[in-house]
């Protein structure tokens, strides 16, 4: 009896609250038919737009800080840089349960607008800094109103069907590697256009005054046409205001349901009470988003050794390369990273699981990271052809590997929610009754889905606030250490990375690591 009632549930669910924005999407998804190309567009170009601006500063952030005049000698230009780069980190870290619980009351939608236009407004006054003090303000700042990745992960989740979850994951990740390359890219060809390209821009311009702005504005002009093609987005958020009385009854009927199933099915009731605990206590959820945590902190750590080692002259085992031979290398690992997360990881994903793309990538990183100080002695198209192909095999196992914990996050939330479905057992319920359940079901799905991804915001921040400033002290201090005994100058650097990538995929491994599944 309690299958028929659950099939008919499922038949009848999306009719249900026509007037919900929410229900209307479940709807929509429910008639859709074919790959939605449309759904994985908007995922894309929103966090697109996101994570442009994070990373674009590190091909000329060397070279602004020198600017400034705060270094002193060479040597102390990664000290500053790394303050710089992790202002924007600690401004998210403050701020992101706060948008996730807006996101969950308000609606998505409403935040992810309120995001892009940050994006465009202080990212442009970034480019605009006149001293170190005010680009740290501008980054905070961008930080702490940039609130779109998390409200992103839950309306790429909602939006899309079960069949194509794992495709809207790697959609949110691919497009946030990319734009983390991209962003490098743009800052890289952009950044000093009078001195570039003075056919262009004179020396009396604007972007000859502000050499860093080109960049910055270019970012926040495609900012603004996100933010003009989010006003035609669909909410999400399921919203019953006019129901409260029968969400009240129903969750009555779950806990009659609960009492029922328990009587006949003692053996179970173990499992689902500690499946319905606070999100804290969720621990598939809670070791995915440590070791999510661990491998972001080398991935931004990562992201600003690079830019300084590649910017940094010879003499300090450096490449001496200027902001458009980084852009260039970033540019192809962007392409490389595309090409592999759009046509083999959705098919690694399926044949090996998100746990073991997850391995696998962190242990490739390893041997490759080992390999760039030696890279820095080869020269010409050696060197630029190996280091081009490190760069893409690092920037590909880095983005697989978190993508497959942002999966494992989100089925360690819906199996959570979705064990309260074990209580129909053994109860009769009315089939009125059965789709207010589903209802109420369904809005706290979403709520543990806002909380979860704000959660993994905050604790990601964290750990990518203490990423560039760790870092930028590191590579200052291997600049002091050229003729040490043990690990010399940048093998110094990568060492550590390398280091933090063991310790993310040892946490991969029981009994750290619970899959929802376990």
């Amino acid at each position: 009896m309690a299958d028929e009632y659950k099939e008919a549930l499922l038949e009848k669910q999306t009719t249900y609250h026509e007037g919900c924005p929410g229900c209307k999407v479940e709807n929509m998804k429910q008639l859709r038919t074919g790959y939605p190309y449309l759904e994985l567009s908007f995922v894309w170009i929103v966090v697109l737009s996101t994570s442009l601006p994070i990373s674009s500063l590190y091909p000329f952030l060397y070279y602004m800080i020198e600017d400034f005049g705060v270094a002193k000698t060479e040597k102390d230009i990664g000290f500053y840089a790394g303050f710089i780069a992790c202002s924007f980190m600690f401004g998210r870290a403050l701020t992101s349960i706060f948008w996730g619980i807006v996101a969950d009351r308000y609606g998505r939608k409403p935040i992810i607008l309120l995001g892009t236009i940050s994006i465009a407004v202080f990212n442009a006054l970034f480019g605009l800094s006149l001293n170190f003090w005010m680009a740290i303000g501008m980054r905070f700042l961008l930080g702490s109103f940039n609130c779109l990745l998390g409200t992103m992960k839950a309306y790429a989740s909602e939006i899309f069907r079960d069949e194509y979850q794992a495709t809207a994951m790697s959609a949110v990740s691919t497009a946030w590697g990319i734009g983390l390359i991209i962003g490098p890219a743009l800052g890289g060809f952009l950044a000093q256009p009078a001195d570039k390209y003075p056919n262009v821009f004179s020396k009396e311009s604007i972007f000859g005054r502000f050499p860093y702005a080109l960049p910055c504005f270019t970012i926040s002009a495609f900012a603004l046409v996100v933010t003009v093609l989010c006003c035609f987005i669909p909410e999400t958020l399921h919203n019953h205001k006019q129901d409260n009385t029968l969400d009240d009854d129903s969750y009555e009927i779950i806990e009659a349901a609960a009492r029922d199933s328990t009587a006949s099915t003692g053996k179970t009731e173990k499992h689902e009470k500690a499946s319905q605990g606070p999100l804290l206590k969720n621990w598939p959820l809670m070791s995915s988003i440590i070791v999510y945590c661990v491998l972001c902190l080398h991935d931004t750590a990562y992201s600003e050794i690079f830019a300084l080692w590649a910017n940094s002259p010879r003499k300090y085992g450096g490449l001496n390369y200027s902001t458009n031979d980084v852009g260039t290398v970033l540019a192809i690992s962007g392409l490389g990273l595309f090409c592999f997360q759009v046509f083999v990881y959705p098919l690694a994903e399926r044949l090996l699981g998100p746990v073991l793309v997850t391995r696998f990538a962190g242990a490739l990183m390893i041997p490759i990271q080992m390999s760039y100080p030696f890279i820095a002695n080869l020269s010409g198209l050696s060197q630029s052809l190996m280091l081009n192909c490190a760069s893409i095999l690092i920037n590909v196992l880095s983005v697989s590997a978190i993508t497959g914990l942002l999966i494992l996050q989100n089925k360690a939330v819906v199996k959570q929610i979705k064990h309260y479905f074990i209580f129909l057992r053994g109860a009769t319920l009315s089939l009125l009754k059965l789709l207010l359940y589903f209802c109420v079901i369904k809005k706290q799905e979403q709520r543990q889905r806002g909380a979860a991804n704000g959660i993994a915001m905050t604790a990601m921040s964290l750990f990518k606030t203490v990423g560039p400033a760790g870092a930028g002290i590191l590579f200052s201090l291997s600049e002091r250490r050229l003729n040490a005994s043990f690990l010399p100058g940048s093998h110094m650097v990568f060492f550590v990375l390398n280091v933090i990538v063991l310790v993310g995929v040892a946490l991969t491994f029981k009994p750290f690591l619970k899959t929802a599944r376990s």
